[in-house]
């Protein structure tokens, strides 16, 4: 590699010496010699010092991609706004052809070669996708889910990307979000064991490796507790309920080293996320220590402008002064360049200061040279990885392990599943076999007709031991311009010509014809993810019934059910004899789903995001706290003058932790290692598991505690602890986990995070309505 793109073993005296015609608007520029032995601090000032302001402002620019193609770099736009020094980076740019090409013209053509940030949504897998990231939650698997982070991370820098803009920690608890499917479900420890996941399984602790991307935390903060299940929707909650409910992820992302931050579109006390001093100062930095950079999220600055912050300059400056380092998509045509065009004006006048400028460049040279961008800016550009490290057949055969260990078993009566090879199968539905679908919202990457349709799967797995007929059945919905709205970004499920009821009558035929039916309906992949809010979260009326009409011609039946999000379906759970909840599990989703239909894997997933009963329970979650009036009857009973509903029961359809499985598991023998804490002591909680089924399995032991009396109001339970355990049929284990004080923690009135004396009761089990307890108490 040419020394001329090594920046620790230039002068930047020669930089200097070539462009003495270009000086800094705001300084005079210092000539300041780079060795290896000076600190990044000091090579990062030594190039600061010879940047003119437009320079400054064009490391903050992260335009889209723009009409970048091979061969065309140089005369496109952005190409352009490269050359002169303008853009500090790209994102959602694909192939290492491409992406060369565009660095090229940074590092060779522009005045201080400054080499680029490359960025992409690389959000659960890269081409090789693994299941939607509530789906990978419901493994609760931290080694699993790692693991996919670290394969996303090769296969993405391989193909030249080097940051990318997950995980994504928002804890939501109302379904109509769609981007609940982006997050890892209501509960902020498990949420946060995942961020410390994602975080480490993309950085790896070596930035500088070229298989390693940065992370990116997101959004931050508390996105997820929009107003009615509304994107981009106002937030407005207590600071003790932020603390205690909603920021314990983030938290645990920056502890774990996370490389960068994006901010949230929605608003906090008031103020957007994008202009929050509070949060991306005082918080973020101050508090937390967090010393990386901060991003928008797509235009988010031009938007405080909708929020009703003020004009561009306003904006621009309470965006910078609240602590943004980088406006992502503001040159875009749906933004007005804001941060490109009015930060100088908004300097001119003293509405910002050029050390802040100056702070937020810092941090964006900085994180160059963590990624060792400056060392070799092609370092992530070598063609022959990306033809052999990326879609290979090993990764392929991790995304099939990771669907199956995603999938939750919601029902199985009489133990209709697993199903056996043999026989004739009907797989009806408009889900059965279309690939595009099978990866789910947020796959970028993905070369969606590459993935594995059900149909393909389920005929490989049974291969010449049965029969499998297929029909559509119907369309995604009766409504076509719904339809349209919930298969976007090429994710179509072409609407057959056939009338409704043609369309049915040949599903029914095929049924006639079949031992067993599989119904693949439910949600199409965009029907979740950004912007696809629901007001009804049910299975779409035109899937609904043909399954009904499945159901009566009196076959059993399997539901396996796509879905991005918690639905809503107390008809289906009377009336289906299974149902498999598969998410969407990734590009190798139909051998994923036909390993657990036949038993080749015991499903093992557990939920992490409750399932309503119905709609009007929304929000609703397990660690919900108790009112003055609570429900005391533990029938569904209505009880005049308690806090519940007169038209339906409280609790939910699916508890948060609750998934089945092809065998049985029994816990007994809860013990404590003693029945009280000191103030810096820790208890040991051991519990006896036997699985007594006929299958070999793994079980999510999850264990609980509920804080009795507090100075605020307690939850009824909250998460502390969840181990994973293999068991043979017929085995027992005990497992054990440890309570310390540190686990008994909250924030009170004051914000401050205290444990305070008094009793507790420990729960362990199956999932959060477990009732095997133990008490224990903390003593001064």
């Amino acid at each position: 590699m040419s020394k001329l793109f090594n920046l620790n073993t230039i002068t930047i005296v020669a930089i200097a010496l070539i462009y003495t015609g270009c000086k800094a608007q705001t300084q005079t520029p210092r000539t300041t010699s780079i060795s290896n032995n000076t600190t990044v601090e000091a090579k990062v000032d030594s190039i600061l010092n010879l940047m003119t302001l437009d320079e400054k402002i064009g490391q903050l620019n992260l335009p889209v991609s723009g009409d970048i193609t091979t061969g065309q770099g140089k005369s496109s736009d952005v190409g352009k706004k490269i050359q002169n020094g303008l853009v500090g980076g790209m994102f959602n740019i694909k192939s290492v052809e491409k992406i060369k090409a565009v660095q090229k013209i940074a590092v060779e053509e522009s005045r201080l070669k400054i080499p680029l940030l490359f960025g992409m949504d690389v959000i659960h897998g890269y081409e090789t996708t693994f299941p939607i990231p509530l789906g990978l939650s419901s493994t609760w698997d931290m080694e699993l889910i790692e693991k996919t982070a670290r394969m996303a991370a090769n296969e993405a820098s391989a193909d030249g990307i080097n940051w990318t803009f997950s995980p994504m920690v928002d804890i939501s608890r109302d379904p109509r979000w769609g981007r609940v499917s982006e997050g890892n479900g209501e509960d902020p420890y498990l949420g946060s064991r995942i961020a410390e996941a994602m975080v480490k399984g993309y950085q790896q602790n070596d930035l500088s490796a070229n298989n390693t991307l940065m992370a990116c935390v997101k959004h931050f903060a508390l996105y997820g507790a929009s107003e009615a299940g509304r994107d981009y929707n106002t937030v407005d909650m207590s600071k003790i309920r932020m603390f205690n409910e909603y920021m314990e992820p983030y938290k645990a992302a920056i502890d774990a080293g996370v490389g960068s931050v994006m901010a949230s579109f929605n608003e906090i006390d008031g103020i957007p996320a994008t202009g929050n001093k509070w949060l991306l100062t005082d918080l973020l930095r101050d508090d937390w220590g967090f010393d990386g950079f901060v991003v928008t999220d797509y235009t988010g600055i031009y938007e405080m402008m909708a929020h009703g912050m003020g004009n561009e300059e306003q904006v621009v400056s309470q965006a910078l002064n609240a602590g943004i380092d980088m406006d992502m998509a503001g040159d875009s045509p749906a933004a007005t360049a804001a941060f490109v065009k009015s930060l100088k004006t908004a300097l001119d006048k003293n509405m910002v200061k050029i050390e802040d400028i100056d702070t937020a460049v810092r941090r964006m040279l900085t994180a160059k040279y963590q990624l060792g961008l400056f060392e070799d800016p092609y370092k992530y550009l070598d063609s022959d990885r990306a033809k052999n490290e990326v879609f290979t057949t090993e990764n392929r055969a991790f995304a099939r392990k990771v669907g199956a260990e995603s999938t939750v078993l919601l029902k199985n009566q009489g133990d209709l599943l697993p199903l056996k090879k043999e026989g004739t199968i009907a797989l009806i539905g408009p889900l059965a076999n279309n690939a595009k679908n099978m990866a789910g919202t947020w796959s970028v990457a993905t070369q969606q007709d590459k993935s594995n349709p059900f149909l393909a799967g389920l005929k490989t797995v049974v291969g010449d031991k049965a029969k499998i007929l297929h029909a559509k059945g119907s369309n995604l919905d009766y409504d076509l311009e719904l339809e349209k709205r919930a298969t976007m970004f090429g994710k179509t499920i072409p609407r057959d010509g056939r009338s409704d009821k043609e369309l049915l009558d040949e599903a029914l035929n095929i049924a006639d014809k079949a031992d067993v039916i599989i119904a693949a309906i439910g949600e199409s992949a965009e029907f979740s993810g950004e912007s696809s809010s629901r007001t009804e979260i049910g299975i779409p009326q035109v899937q609904k019934d043909l399954l009904n009409a499945l159901l009566k011609t009196g076959k059993p039946v399997v539901l396996v059910l796509f879905t991005g999000r918690p639905l809503e379906l107390v008809e289906e759970n009377e009336n289906v004899p299974a149902i498999l909840n598969v998410w969407f599990p990734g590009s190798e989703a139909g051998l994923a789903i036909s390993d657990v239909l036949f038993g080749d894997v015991n499903p093992s997933g557990k939920l992490t995001a409750t399932f309503p009963r119905s709609v009007g329970q929304i929000p609703i979650f397990y660690n919900h706290k108790n009112t003055g009036r609570p429900l005391m009857n533990e029938e569904g009973k209505f009880e005049k003058f308690r806090s519940n509903y007169i038209d339906e029961r409280n609790e939910p359809l699916y508890p948060f932790g609750y998934g089945l499985s092809y065998t049985k598991y029994d816990y007994k023998n809860l013990k404590l290692s003693s029945d009280t804490i000191g103030t810096n002591g820790s208890i040991d909680v051991s519990v006896e598991v036997t699985n007594a089924g006929n299958y070999d399995g793994k079980e999510v032991v999850q264990l609980y505690i509920r804080d009795l009396v507090g100075s605020v109001t307690r939850p009824l339970k909250e998460l502390k602890g969840f181990q994973k355990v293999y068991l043979k049929k017929g085995d027992t284990k005990t497992v054990t986990f440890k309570i310390s004080v540190e686990d008994l923690k909250f924030y009170n009135s004051n914000l401050d995070f205290v444990a305070e004396p008094g009793k507790f009761h420990v729960f362990v089990g199956t999932d959060s309505t477990t009732k095997m307890m133990k008490e224990f108490q903390l003593t001064e």
